[in-house]
């Protein structure tokens, strides 16, 4: 499968970069037609970084926020846009942001320990993740919020298939429109599935497992 992976380059910034490759994967909620690899961002601290320092821009000077929830992985570049958003001259300058993973519990709901929850109660939360492609887990974690009593102030991702959530613009590097005849399918939809399309691999937030 490597062999026919293809990088694509941000258009905003060509430090950043994703690979892509064509065929018939399979997620938790969707079909798709290409794996993002999304790997180098997340594990790069210069990536990173300037992923961070590219999600940052659309915030720093509309949208006080308190506390990053960081998804799928987005640790590292959570930190890194905690710093970025938190500089002196924007409107969260010179605050201290919280960086944040949800925990899973046995049936895959999104919880806080009380030693974490004073981070969202009551909080403006960024939430950042990977990606997204029918914008389920978005749905899932604004439902973990309400409970927690936190107030969702945006939504950042690394690639996106949908431009908005929840009235809330998904802010991302890369779309859709960055990947050609990109398509993302309920697995009863799949026209590939259709054409008797044997499917490559198994995809989440860590990666691929071929089949």
């Amino acid at each position: 499968m490597e062999t026919r992976l293809a990088e694509i380059f941000s258009q905003e910034n060509r430090d950043i970069k994703i690979g892509v490759i064509p065929g018939h994967f399979a997620t938790n909620h969707s079909h798709v037609n290409y794996y993002v690899d999304l790997t180098s961002i997340k594990t790069s601290h210069k990536m990173a970084k300037a992923a961070a320092e590219e999600l940052a821009k659309r915030y720093l000077y509309t949208t006080p926020i308190d506390t990053i929830i960081c998804l799928e992985g987005t640790k590292t570049i959570g930190a890194f846009l905690a710093d970025a958003l938190a500089r002196h001259g924007s409107i969260n300058g010179g605050k201290d942001i919280w960086v944040l993973t949800p925990e899973m519990n046995a049936n895959n709901q999104m919880i806080f320990r009380d030693n974490t929850q004073k981070m969202v109660w009551g909080k403006s939360i960024l939430l950042l993740m990977s990606s997204v492609s029918t914008g389920k887990t978005i749905n899932r974690s604004i439902d973990c919020l309400r409970y927690y009593n936190g107030r969702l102030a945006g939504i950042s991702a690394l690639f996106s298939a949908i431009r908005e959530s929840n009235g809330l613009t998904v802010n991302t590097i890369f779309t859709k429109g960055d990947i050609p005849g990109y398509k993302s399918m309920l697995s009863t939809d799949c026209e590939m599935c259709k054409n008797k399309q044997k499917i490559d691999a198994i995809v989440n937030s860590y990666g691929y497992s071929r089949i």
